[in-house]
């Protein structure tokens, strides 16, 4: 019973951190990309992919089979990217610019400086919880 908790909590982190590593790199690329011209800014929703995540984990929600796959209704629109954790979504446009690329530099260094908190923290987290482990095993647990 505590193994199966402990193999749910890692599986949950591990899910979390491979999220937040492909948001990484797409917020670097639009980065990257801020002065190229019709270059459209990407992100993930991190709540949405960790929603299938853990439906997938559940066995609710089958890989391959994503609930409230984003349907493209006008030709104008753009398609949004499958990726294996989630939907890869256009940003919304925040300040128009005469080349039409959509990066704001601004929401785009702090998306990803968060992310970087936030999975650094999911890190120490599972390291801390795998020490812990070791600790009870090796008899030194308190």
């Amino acid at each position: 019973m505590l193994l199966k908790k402990l193999d749910e909590e890692l599986n949950l982190q591990q899910a979390a951190l491979r999220i937040r590593s492909q948001r990484q790199e797409l917020l670097a690329s639009n980065i990257a990309n801020a002065d190229t011209p019709q270059y459209k800014a990407k992100d993930i929703d991190f709540k949405a992919a960790m929603q299938s995540a853990m439906q997938q984990m559940s066995g609710k929600n089958p890989i391959g089979q994503h609930a409230g796959l984003l349907q493209q209704t006008n030709e104008s629109h753009l398609n949004a990217v499958k990726t294996n954790s989630g939907d890869t979504l256009y940003r919304s446009l925040v300040q128009g610019s005469v080349d039409g690329n959509t990066v704001d530099m601004d929401v785009e260094r702090n998306a990803y400086v968060d992310n970087g908190i936030r999975y650094e923290a999911g890190l120490t987290f599972v390291t801390d919880k795998l020490k812990e482990v070791m600790a009870a095993i090796n008899g030194n647990g308190s």
